[in-house]
């Protein structure tokens, strides 16, 4: 599976491309947090959203990348106290396209992975005209994680269980098995 990720992320390019690489390594440090040092990372990521050059790019990835979850938080909280602004806003305003996507999801999962997978699942279902790739992999990868969270994020976030919006957008052979998959989901329904 690694080989097949690092063939799939050589078909990409620039920051996009060494920050999937960076993601792929797994060099993230865990249970680490340094409070004197996220104002420092929380400039950093400033300016980078400020300059946009080449060397504050890669800056901005190393830190998304390698700092533990627990520094993030951190980074996160100086990032709104130094700027006024939350990341996820500053992100979107001074970058764009797929590079832009892949910092907010890296973010956002950070935050709150359940919200986060509610939200690719949400988009999917209704933006996309039920992207059925999406919601299967999405499924399928966090059955065993924290689909029921997902669930309960999903719910909280969109007024409907992700059951019932399955059952009212989905059609062909694959329904029935995705509704399984969520069966813990149907309180409500």
């Amino acid at each position: 599976h690694f080989s097949y990720l690092l063939l799939s992320i050589q078909g990409t390019s620039g920051h996009f491309r060494d920050t999937l690489m960076n993601l792929a390594q797994g060099t993230r440090m865990e249970g680490y947090a340094d409070p004197s040092t996220a104002a420092q990372d929380a400039m950093i990521l400033w300016e980078a959203c400020q300059q946009k050059t080449g060397e504050h790019k890669n800056m901005l990835q190393m830190i998304l990348c390698n700092r533990s979850h627990q520094q993030l938080w951190m980074v996160f909280q100086e990032f709104q106290s130094i700027s006024g602004q939350d990341i996820v806003d500053a992100i979107n305003e001074c970058y764009d396209g797929y590079f832009q996507e892949l910092l907010v999801a890296i973010v956002l999962c950070i935050r709150d992975k359940p919200s986060y997978f509610a939200y690719r699942l949400y988009n999917a279902i209704h933006d996309f005209g039920f992207h059925n790739k999406t919601v299967i992999r999405i499924l399928i990868a966090r059955s065993e994680i924290d689909l029921m969270n997902i669930c309960q994020r999903y719910k909280e976030r969109y007024g409907k269980s992700l059951f019932h919006d399955i059952k009212h957008f989905a059609s062909g052979h694959y329904e029935s098995a995705l509704l399984a998959i969520c069966a813990g989901d149907t309180e409500d329904y």
